[in-house]
């Protein structure tokens, strides 16, 4: 039964799985996630553990997702298993068609394709062609084992590189371009490389699959940081870097947070931090929010402490409120003024990065700051229109209870933020 991968995605997405779970066993809250005794074997202490998108028993090593779970407790095949979570969930099985299949191989192929380009450019890297990649990696903290995790490479010098190094594999330059990593030429035949000359790092999803790729350039070209274009593989808005790796960080119990780039990410990872992730170069967008949620109930977003940081933490919370609920929200972490992560952690080692943490804020605690920031508060019609615009973003949270919550507290810091003293000048 061949069904796109974006379908079973949707229909894991949107089964709970301690809801699901919890029809056959009893489950109780451990920590931001849910355990009792193992369905499949028989235990009187608790050594089966439910997360945000998989299962696990310690005790027999069960392991699965919703659909693997209904046809272990019921016996149910695979499409069986589909067919009944898609019913609950409110989704329509897609038929089967050839079409269908042909998109789903060729969608297998482009991941080997760019598995191939990996490999390529990580033996790059080695070669005299990228001393200079592996020299900038090594100036800036990262150990081989590091490069080697997170399969950094180097594009090579001369367009046409990788279609060169991948011919001896089949892969033609029509399966390249079609995985983004050459493009047509403007004018005349051919194709042209869209990385050269840049340090590689593979991109993939929360599942392990490669489906792009980023590129920094040496010295001072421009634009010093580029990603793939939009593929059948890869939609930018839908995506985080080291995605993967962060989801087995958060099953291990660290913190996921979010800061902006490649470089963050892979040093807090070395630092022992493997719940970071980061933006494609763009701001944080609702689709990325869900993905952090599927890892646990409160991320913490990382800023700078500077202007763009405030802005950028604005507008984070403001694509965050309609998407709060009860279950879910949101930290506010704030780096010291002319620090990123990763010149913080060779200044301060780990444990400054720890003390950033354990300053995040809960959102409803910072959000007040993030819309009266900037606004005037001296005549009453300032003062109304920073209530209306307080007002504005509690009512933007679709939870009513919720939003009912955010108003109460945003008002009381305005009134306490507000309130005037005995010669009724406003403090």
């Amino acid at each position: 039964m061949a069904l796109p991968p974006a379908f079973l995605d949707e229909l894991r997405l949107r089964t709970p799985l301690p809801g699901l779970i919890g029809r056959k066993t009893r489950l109780t809250r451990s920590g931001r996630n849910w355990k009792g005794c193992c369905p499949f074997h028989g235990e009187k202490t608790p050594s089966f553990y439910v997360y945000d998108d998989h299962f696990h028993c310690f005790g027999c090593g069960a392991h699965g997702d919703a659909i693997t779970f209904v046809m272990r407790a019921e016996g149910a095949s695979f499409p069986e298993a589909v067919e009944r979570l898609a019913g609950e969930a409110g989704l329509e099985v897609p038929k089967p068609t050839p079409e269908a299949a042909a998109r789903e191989k060729r969608a297998r192929d482009l991941h080997g394709v760019l598995e191939a380009a990996a490999a390529a450019f990580e033996r790059r890297l080695r070669l005299p062609e990228g001393a200079e990649g592996l020299a900038y990696l090594k100036r800036r903290g990262l150990s081989d084992e590091t490069i080697r995790k997170f399969g950094l490479g180097w594009s090579g010098g001369g367009r046409g590189a990788i279609a060169a190094d991948l011919k001896a594999d089949g892969i033609t330059p029509e399966q390249l371009a079609e995985a983004g990593l050459i493009r047509p030429r403007e004018e005349g035949e051919g194709y042209t490389d869209l990385f050269f000359n840049r340090v590689m790092f593979p991109i993939r999803d929360r599942r392990g699959r490669m489906i792009s790729f980023g590129g920094r350039v040496l010295g001072d070209g421009v634009p010093k940081y580029v990603n793939g274009p939009e593929t059948v593989l890869f939609k930018k808005r839908n995506s985080l870097y080291a995605l993967d790796l962060a989801k087995e960080g958060a099953f291990r119990g660290g913190t996921v947070v979010a800061v902006e780039g490649y470089m963050d990410v892979i040093a807090l990872h070395q630092a022992g931090f493997a719940g970071a992730v980061a933006p494609l170069g763009t701001a944080l967008t609702p689709e990325q929010m869900e993905e952090l949620w599927r890892l646990t109930p409160e991320p913490v977003l990382c800023f700078d402490g500077d202007a763009a940081g405030a802005r950028a933490a604005a507008r984070a919370a403001e694509a965050a409120l309609p998407l709060l609920t009860t279950e879910r929200s949101l930290r506010l972490a704030t780096l010291p003024a002319g620090e990123d992560p990763d010149t913080l952690i060779v200044r301060g080692g780990p444990a400054a990065f720890q003390a950033v943490l354990d300053g995040a804020r809960p959102l409803g605690e910072a959000l007040f700051g993030l819309v009266a920031e900037g606004r005037p508060m001296a005549t009453p019609e300032q003062r109304a229109a920073l209530r209306k615009r307080l007002e504005e973003a509690a009512g933007a949270i679709k939870d009513r209870a919720l939003a009912g919550e955010y108003r109460r507290a945003l008002l009381d810091r305005f009134f306490d933020a507000t309130r005037t003293g005995p010669r009724g000048a406003a403090r």
